[in-house]
């Protein structure tokens, strides 16, 4: 039961992208918009987190739905009976009614062993509400009491990105790698953290350790892209691109690669790629962003400025966004 319910919180958490592909959802301006020493500063914290709360909501904008009657409800104790409840209510996305019954459940039985999973189901739950502090309170309390478990260290991880803990969530993941150094996704994410620390070589290191454990592995692919991307190296950022595009295909990762092929002079694939990106996420402004960059690159002064208004529009901030028409 318990592990059935930690489960599927975590398949929903999967897809919601609240772990490691947090990252996917970066691109770089690049040079355009500042020195090549300058690129990586462009891999933000704002850009890491931006997509989680558009997430987020649409989690929990579905209005509550009753408790389905065919859930079968074990009624031998207050314990378990609460539990049940608190799963029923998870598979109706109800997140408010199945944290109440989970914490009925740990006041029924406070010293019950199986608490820590609860209280990391707990923690999962108030993440989805947007009660991050609480979440990562009780993430820590499910640590504390099993101090191995990787999921919940990845978790609070994760949760540590989303609000700007940075340093807390590499120690998550080098306490995770620590514990499995096989661990692909911790490793992903310690590189990118390194390379947005302008650790290159710390970060190529962790793309080449998962290579070690996983030789076919598309997230090493990603984050060689965004390595030699930081660096400068378009020709091998958007080689590296193309095979995860192959496998995997996001708006973020087209992004990325159009603006490899802008530096490239490469326009119609750069066009190809934004038009791709549009097509999945029209609302993001720095598509605009660069579709302005490649009217630019072009000759359309006119197209340009239509883009750069639309990047404004759409939450990109208007110092940086003119400066691409300058």
């Amino acid at each position: 039961m318990f592990v059935l319910l930690a489960v599927f919180l975590q398949k929903l958490l999967n897809e919601m992208k609240f772990r490691s592909h947090i990252f996917s959802a970066i691109f770089i301006l690049g040079a355009f918009l500042c020195s090549q020493a300058q690129v990586v500063n462009s891999i933000n914290q704002d850009n890491i987190k931006k997509n989680l709360p558009k997430a987020q909501k649409t989690a929990t904008a579905k209005a509550p739905l009753p408790v389905d009657p065919n859930v079968k409800i074990d009624t031998t104790t207050t314990y378990f009976r609460m539990v049940d409840t608190a799963q029923a209510y998870v598979r109706q996305k109800d997140w408010t009614k199945a944290e109440a019954y989970l914490r009925k459940a740990l006041a029924a039985e406070p010293t019950n062993p199986n608490n820590s999973l609860l209280i990391s189901n707990l923690a999962t739950l108030q993440r989805y509400q947007g009660k991050l502090a609480d979440a990562i309170k009780n993430y820590t309390l499910a640590i504390d009491m099993t101090p191995n478990a990787v999921t919940v260290l990845g978790n609070r991880a994760a949760l540590y990105l989303q609000v700007d803990s940075i340093a807390l969530a590499q120690a998550d993941y080098e306490h995770i790698i620590a514990i499995d150094p096989s661990d692909e996704e911790s490793r992903y994410n310690l590189g990118m953290i390194l390379l947005d620390q302008r650790k290159y070589q710390a970060a190529d290191d962790q793309f080449e350790e998962i290579l070690r454990y996983h030789p076919e592995s598309t997230l090493a692919a990603e984050g060689k892209a965004f390595l030699y991307k930081a660096k400068g190296n378009y020709y091998k950022a958007a080689d590296y691109f193309s095979d995860v595009i192959k496998s995997r295909p996001t708006a973020s990762l087209h992004a990325n690669r159009a603006d490899c092929y802008l530096m490239l002079k490469r326009l119609n694939d750069a066009a190809n790629d934004i038009n791709s990106a549009l097509q999945v996420t029209p609302d993001d402004g720095y598509l605009y962003l660069l579709r302005a960059k490649l009217n630019k690159l072009r000759y359309e002064s006119d197209a340009a400025k239509r883009d750069v208004k639309l990047a404004i529009e759409h939450g990109v901030d208007p110092q940086i966004a003119n400066k691409v028409i300058k």
